[in-house]
């Protein structure tokens, strides 16, 4: 959050993408307390294939 907090004073237009690998989002940010955070912070997310090193989906 902090490092939103910068962003958004120095560079305001920018929007900050969290990366996460696919297992990790599957197993962990579907959660419903941690779904309720995303919403709640207004978390952009960049779901990626750690393997095939591609980009699955994004969620803003």
């Amino acid at each position: 959050m902090n490092y939103r907090l910068a962003l958004k004073n120095t560079e305001p237009k920018r929007s900050l993408y969290l990366a996460v690998p696919m297992d990790t989002f599957d197993s962990f940010f579907t959660l419903k307390f941690v779904q309720t955070a995303i919403q709640d912070y207004q978390l952009y997310l960049i779901i990626y294939d750690i393997e095939k090193q591609v980009i699955v989906k994004w969620k803003p």
